[in-house]
């Protein structure tokens, strides 16, 4: 008996219709993701064609490296969309931030200044290098602002990557996780695929 080959599909056959992406750095020259409006709109054509509809995007919120604020954020956002309109390119693109978890994002959480996903959630990050010293208090001084944390990419943290344990104790505190999908391709190494394929395993 002879087997071929499945085909592997596309990725644009995987999205599902109407699909958000809630984690991307599409504004121009705020953070280190697109550098002009020009490049902003020519990534958004590239997304539109496997399939994303609809944007959130998160310039990144790290004092003394991007120091952004609601203001620079949204200044950039209007300056976007009015360029897509002028070219008449209907986009569904909103904007929220991802904070760097430290001092400063402690602070803005206690003012209640946080540019949310939706509703309460708020995307956030911690640095490659290792996990903040008092992450548990920070959790729970959002938590008590009224703030759910999405931790984005989770599976990038080698530090976590021999302990699982600590991914799990994340979830009970009530953390959700945003994966990146180049993760799951091993675009990161192959350290945060295994990590990416266990955390889908075990449903977090």
């Amino acid at each position: 008996m002879i087997f071929f080959p499945s085909k592997k599909p596309y990725l644009k056959d995987l999205i599902p219709p109407h699909y958000t992406d809630i984690h991307s750095h599409l504004l121009a020259g705020i953070d280190d993701g697109a550098k002009t409006v020009d490049e902003s709109i020519q990534l958004i054509h590239s997304l539109q064609s496997f399939g994303f509809e609809q944007f959130i995007t998160t310039p990144h919120i790290m004092e003394h490296l991007w120091n952004n604020t609601k203001e620079t954020i949204y200044d950039s956002l209007q300056q976007l969309q009015n360029e897509l309109a002028i070219i008449n390119q209907l986009v569904s693109i909103q904007a929220a931030a991802e904070y760097l978890m430290d001092g400063h994002f402690s602070e803005l959480a206690k003012q209640q200044s946080l540019l949310c996903l939706k509703d309460n959630y708020v995307l956030v990050e911690m640095s490659y290098l290792n996990p903040p010293l008092q992450l548990m208090d920070l959790i729970f001084d959002c938590q008590v602002a009224g703030y759910r944390l999405v931790l984005a990419h989770p599976e990038r943290y080698l530090f976590y990557h021999s302990n699982f344990d600590k991914y799990r104790k994340l979830k009970k505190a009530g953390c959700f996780f945003q994966l990146n999908l180049l993760s799951v391709t091993g675009y990161y190494g192959q350290s945060v695929a295994v990590a990416a394929e266990e955390l889908l395993k075990q449903g977090m």
